[in-house]
């Protein structure tokens, strides 16, 4: 997290003759709990140990440990069959440096947002953006500052939705609307890829129904140092009523967890609302949730190694983005912007 000071539907032929059937079946039939347990402490465990090992050297933006990262995340893509989205040439959304260039900070390289795709059976124009930043600060005196938690705990949560989505597709039941999963860069240095994205989208603003963005879910904070079944929920209700009755549903049915509303105060002083992704689509009009487990000692230190993440707190928290992104892309209705 950023510091403040700075399918169309397509068809199968059954091997026993030329009759038809549709690939995607009515998904309340669908087991979505079978699909949210796909999303394994193990898993995410795996992940984080390659996102967040010094190998990458902090994945500062535009620097070859963060592009050797993205590249880990492309493989996995490619390994659960997904591709990037139509009307793109490839995985990569470049964010020019000069795009990047503040006042008073350094020169970043060039960088890329990373994109994989899902297309919609029903309602394929209507897009699901899920997003978290894959960058962090770099190394600072020789030391990595691996990120493990900031942010890549939202990192490895996309690409294990992402999985547990495409196995709920394999299985029929591929989600109604398509849903961009999205990987963005220099967030540290001033949330630069989502406002590159947001202002230059591969699909229609008016056309991206909601996102979920995932920045910090894989530790605790000193307010629930006892007790770490909860996540910060930021955002839900700034701009849609149903976005925020949707996310309450899903933990309700599914994950149980405590929903903190602390932070999302719009007196509070951290404004935390302003300070990661989703607000570049906020801005826009975009009703947004930002799930996020508050700041712990080590935020922005070098301590913040995947030793010491709590991996089935982050597998619960990342399986409740995963619920309420199942009914988002398949309600019969987009989430109604009510607010401004």
């Amino acid at each position: 997290m950023r510091n403040i000071v700075l399918l169309a539907t397509s068809c199968l032929f059954l091997a026993c003759g030329s009759s038809q059937v549709s690939e995607h079946k009515d998904y309340v039939k669908a087991d979505v709990a079978k699909y949210m347990k796909s999303i394994t402490p193990a898993d995410l465990k795996k992940h984080l140990y390659i996102v967040a090992s010094d190998e990458m050297q902090g994945r500062n933006t535009g620097e070859e440990g963060q592009k050797k990262a993205g590249r880990y995340l492309i493989e996995q893509y490619k390994d659960n069959g997904m591709s990037y989205p139509k009307g793109a040439d490839g995985f990569y959304q470049t964010v020019p440096s000069e795009f990047m260039t503040r006042p008073f900070s350094p020169k970043l390289n060039d960088s890329e947002n990373i994109w994989a795709y899902i297309e919609g059976t029903e309602k394929p124009d209507e897009v699901l953006v899920i997003s978290a930043h894959y960058d962090h600060v770099g190394m600072k005196n020789g030391e990595v500052y691996n990120g493990a938690d900031d942010d890549g705990s939202g990192t490895v949560a996309l690409l294990e939705i992402a999985q547990a989505f495409m196995q709920a597709k394999k299985d029929g039941y591929g989600p109604k609307r398509s849903i961009l999963f999205l990987h963005v860069t220099g967030e540290e240095h001033g949330l630069h890829g989502s406002r590159y994205y947001s202002d230059n989208p591969l699909f229609p603003i008016k056309n991206t129904i909601a996102d979920l963005n995932i920045d910090m879910i894989g530790r605790r904070d000193e307010a629930h140092k006892d007790n770490g079944n909860y996540v910060y929920v930021i955002g839900s209700d700034r701009l849609s009523t149903d976005l925020h009755n949707i996310n309450e549903d899903a933990n309700k049915k599914y994950t149980k967890l405590t929903l903190d509303y602390t932070f999302n105060d719009k007196n509070d002083p951290n404004h935390f609302y302003e300070r990661s992704d989703h607000y570049n689509f906020a801005k826009k009009g975009i009703p947004i949730i930002f799930y996020f487990n508050g700041v712990h000692e080590d935020y922005h230190q070098p301590g913040d190694k995947p030793e010491k993440i709590e991996y089935d707190l982050l597998a619960k928290r990342a399986q409740l983005a995963f619920v309420t992104a199942w009914e988002l892309a398949n309600r019969e209705n987009r989430p109604v912007v009510d607010k401004k």
